[in-house]
């Protein structure tokens, strides 16, 4: 029979709380639940939220980026990140404790209570507005109403097999931000821009969610990865097929040069190897694959500067 220890064994060893990390080894032992709290350890979510901020602001500039704004998204991105993984793990303080890969994050694990927890994100959300405050007014009404967003994604996953698109419609709106932070306005290239960054949330996300399937149908949370199965490698070439073929609408209706279109490719190829070869029954190759997702970041990045 297995005892209290071995289970806490396992619990580890599946634990998303990386080991040996920056935190653990330079921080001090008191900010540690903390760090971990806002994910500060782990940055390929901050990367995956900042590119869609980046994408929205190469793809407004006449010219190179403002380095300015480039540096505000990228703290803006950490702040907010942070805070929305804060207010996710009070919100699902209850299912993490019954999943073996979120059992030992600071609230259920009793390092940080629900109330330090609360004033922890009243501390990120202060900081995110004092950044918000230094964009234009566009700018700055779109990240008010994003809290929207931040707000309703982590219940989605209680009513509907498709939180991910709510994740996607949060993790994206970024690209309307940065685009408006260089025009103070919109215009149709940043709505294909977003509704591309949508349809590659659906796709990594749901690389991502494979990890958790088994935990999820047992404690009832719904997830993409529940809801396709089988047919995930499919649907995988489908969301990112849609990715590239907005991009590309948006780089035809900003009239972005060719130079935008061979990097976009090169891009898309990296997005097609991750549909083509993902096991998802293999929680780590889900998680290396979900992580590769920055290479398509900078890919798209990179493509807008030269286009």
């Amino acid at each position: 029979m297995a005892t209290a220890t071995d289970t806490s064994a396992r619990n580890r060893k599946r634990s998303d709380i990386p080991r040996g990390s920056w935190v653990e080894r330079f921080a001090p032992s008191a900010m540690h639940p903390y760090l971990r709290l806002a994910r500060l350890d782990r940055p390929i979510g901050t990367w995956l939220l900042l590119f869609p901020c980046w994408w929205g602001i190469a793809l407004a500039s006449p010219a190179l980026p403002d380095p300015w704004l480039i540096a505000v998204f990228a703290l803006g991105a950490l702040v907010m990140r942070g805070a929305g993984c804060t207010y996710n793990d009070i919100v699902d303080r209850d299912f993490d404790a019954r999943v073996a890969r979120t059992a030992d994050r600071p609230i259920p694990s009793g390092a940080v209570s629900v109330r330090q927890a609360v004033g922890f994100l009243v501390c990120q959300l202060s900081l995110g507005l004092a950044i918000l405050l230094t964009l234009n007014r566009t700018a700055i009404l779109l990240g008010i109403l994003s809290l929207a967003l931040v707000f309703i994604y982590p219940l989605m996953k209680r009513v509907t097999w498709w939180p991910q698109f709510f994740l996607g419609l949060a993790f994206n709106w970024g690209a309307l931000m940065g685009y408006a932070a260089v025009t103070d306005e919109l215009a149709a290239p940043a709505f294909f821009l977003y509704a591309a960054g949508i349809f590659w949330t659906l796709g990594y996300d749901t690389i991502y969610a494979h990890q958790d399937k088994d935990d999820d149908a047992l404690i009832g949370v719904k997830s993409s990865a529940l809801r396709l199965g089988p047919a995930t490698r499919g649907a995988l070439f489908a969301f990112y097929g849609a990715t590239a073929a907005l991009l590309s609408a948006a780089g035809v209706s900003a009239g972005l040069n060719p130079p935008y279109f061979i990097l976009l490719a090169a891009g898309v190829l990296h997005l097609t190897w991750q549909a083509r070869r993902v096991d998802p029954d293999d929680p780590a190759d889900c998680l290396a694959k979900f992580r590769s997702n920055r290479v398509f970041g900078w890919f798209v990045f990179a493509a807008l500067v030269a286009g």
